[in-house]
């Protein structure tokens, strides 16, 4: 079985921050965001080869990432677009991918992007147990917020209707970025292309799917965070931490008062500062300032300043 992670995005709603970096790499804790997919897919027997899809802008920043890190299984593979206009969409990358990479194994999706309550090992065996397309279904709550992403109908396990960002919402059910596919399946990519379809948004290829066979869904409880925004980013963190504070060994605070859900990465120096559910990168500077649900990017000055959902880009001297 081979995996896909889908890290191709430029994600320009969290600029400066992600400008010149992959959002995928944002750090989490003691790794990065798609460090946690990572470890789930090398420590799953049943995939022998994973694939990271990214542009040409990042392409170096993943195979660096990759050189340094534990991991054997995963390999960069490059999309051909270096700006976000160019992009092929999601399904149009992933047909590519399968053609250059000469994939024809079962195939597991999953977005670079995603927080995860559940083990991918979860989904892949409930995939091996259906033996069809299948992605995974989360409840989030809200009609207003399930208008943002597709929304699935189900006969138990069975999807029975999809929607695509609907107007008037039917349900809060929606399907988030992990698909798998069986190998005999893979061939539609081509064909569904090939017919003009839309190749950005992957729930229009699986209510293809589902309009010519059964498609699965796999639904959990818990949590799920689609890293697209400061925001969500930072509410991201805020779950992993679990409103306790992460402070690396290596940064130095003084006389600084924290509140909670504060990551503080290594060489940052704090003094005389609030700091409440913020980030800050390593080798920022932060002095006399209060910061709440903000971003300091690294090697950034902050002084003398009151911010609340602000975005500090690296190298930034603000006071």
């Amino acid at each position: 079985m081979k995996a896909v992670v889908l890290a191709g995005g430029y994600a320009t709603r969290m600029w400066p921050i992600t400008k010149d970096r992959p959002k995928m790499l944002l750090p989490i804790g003691d790794g990065t965001v798609i460090d946690i997919i990572f470890e789930e897919l090398e420590a799953d027997d049943r995939i022998d080869e994973v694939f990271v899809s990214t542009n040409e802008a990042f392409a170096g920043d993943f195979e660096a990432f990759l050189a340094d890190s534990p991991y054997d299984k995963p390999t960069v593979s490059v999309e051909e677009t270096v700006e976000e206009d160019e992009k092929f969409g999601v399904v149009g990358a992933l047909e590519q991918l399968i053609d250059r990479e000469g994939v024809d194994d079962d195939l597991v999706v999953i977005a670079g992007d995603n927080l995860l309550s559940f083990q991918v090992s979860e989904f892949v065996d409930f995939f091996e147990s259906k033996g069809t397309p299948c992605l995974a279904a989360y409840d989030v709550g809200s009609k207003e917020r399930a208008k943002s992403y597709g929304l699935v109908q189900l006969d138990g396990d069975r999807v029975v209707d999809f929607q695509e960002k609907p107007d008037d919402p039917q349900s809060t059910l929606v399907s988030i970025a992990c698909y798998a596919f069986p190998a005999e399946t893979l061939p539609d990519f081509e064909t569904y292309l090939a017919n003009g379809n839309n190749p950005d948004e992957p729930g229009w290829f699986m209510k293809w799917l589902q309009d010519r066979g059964v498609v699965n869904a796999f639904t959990f409880d818990g949590a799920w965070f689609d890293i697209g925004t400061p925001e969500s980013y930072l509410e991201a963190v805020s779950w992993h931490l679990g409103g306790d504070t992460y402070i690396h060994g290596d940064a130095t605070l003084d006389n600084v008062e924290l509140g909670e859900n504060v990551h503080v990465m290594a060489g940052a120096e704090i003094t005389d500062s609030t700091l409440d559910r913020s980030v800050v990168f390593g080798d920022a500077v932060i002095r006399d300032s209060e910061l709440r649900s903000t971003i300091v990017d690294e090697h950034a000055h902050v002084e003398s300043l009151d911010l609340s959902a602000a975005l500090v880009g690296a190298h930034s001297r603000l006071g």
